[in-house]
């Protein structure tokens, strides 16, 4: 979900439970499904940018863990929940995210068996920098997102159990699915990062999956979220400003 309330209004009292503990493992568990594709391509464990992309991947995945447990622990315990008690979930997000799932190992998969055969040029280090600061900079922005929004669910729905309501802080000022943002900053930085252009394939896939995921969600937070139009019409911007 892509709606923020004021910081204050976070519970403090909240405390991680058997869910949020559930969450921070599926954090880990992200790392590795992210970052071992990357080593069956390649076939080897000799390749040092594959290294770093994957200590940055789990330091990043840390960091927003930390952070969360601290000041929005109530998020974590509602992202740990087992699918079938994310009650509401639109039909078609399902499926979104089956496809989202796919992507993100055929990414990383596809840039090892790129490492491994030489199918694409070898990107300079300029690039790879590029996708590292690309990687940095969507572990930011997704940690910011989510410490500043309660509201910010696994999958799409209108949270009526917990009082589900619109309003605008931190990146939400800005454009209305920061998250969405850095999850495309994610998919672009594995390409980039490791310097395999092959595996752009399915990255900007997974970009465009997004831009669809965004364009229903919004359409779902106007039609069913009292006050989301009215934030709409003052946020104008979705991803970009002045672009989209």
């Amino acid at each position: 979900m892509s709606q923020a309330i004021p910081r204050t209004t976070i519970p403090t009292q909240s405390r991680l439970n058997k869910y949020g503990y559930n969450c921070i493992a599926r954090h880990i568990a992200m790392v590795v499904l992210i970052c071992a594709p990357l080593f069956i391509g390649a076939g080897t464990f000799d390749w040092t940018w594959a290294w770093l992309y994957s200590i940055a991947t789990l330091m990043g995945w840390v960091v927003l863990s930390v952070v969360l447990a601290r000041v929005n622990p109530e998020l974590l315990n509602e992202r740990g929940k087992r699918a079938r008690q994310q009650t509401g979930t639109k039909r078609w997000d399902w499926s979104i995210l089956a496809l989202y799932t796919l992507l993100l190992i055929a990414t990383p998969l596809l840039a090892g068996l790129d490492y491994r055969y030489g199918w694409s040029a070898a990107a300079s280090d300029a690039i790879k920098f590029v996708g590292a600061l690309a990687l940095v900079a969507g572990f930011v922005l997704l940690t910011w997102s989510m410490a500043v929004n309660r509201f910010f669910s696994s999958t799409v729905r209108i949270q009526s159990d917990r009082g589900h309501r619109v309003a605008a802080t931190g990146p939400y000022r800005v454009v209305r699915h920061p998250g969405y943002v850095a999850v495309a900053l994610h998919f672009i930085a594995v390409p980039l990062t490791v310097g395999t252009w092959v595996a752009l394939i399915p990255a900007l896939l997974g970009v465009a999956l997004f831009v669809v995921r965004t364009a229903l969600e919004d359409r779902t937070l106007i039609a069913e979220l009292p006050g989301y139009a009215d934030y709409a019409r003052t946020t104008r911007s979705r991803w970009l400003p002045g672009v989209w």
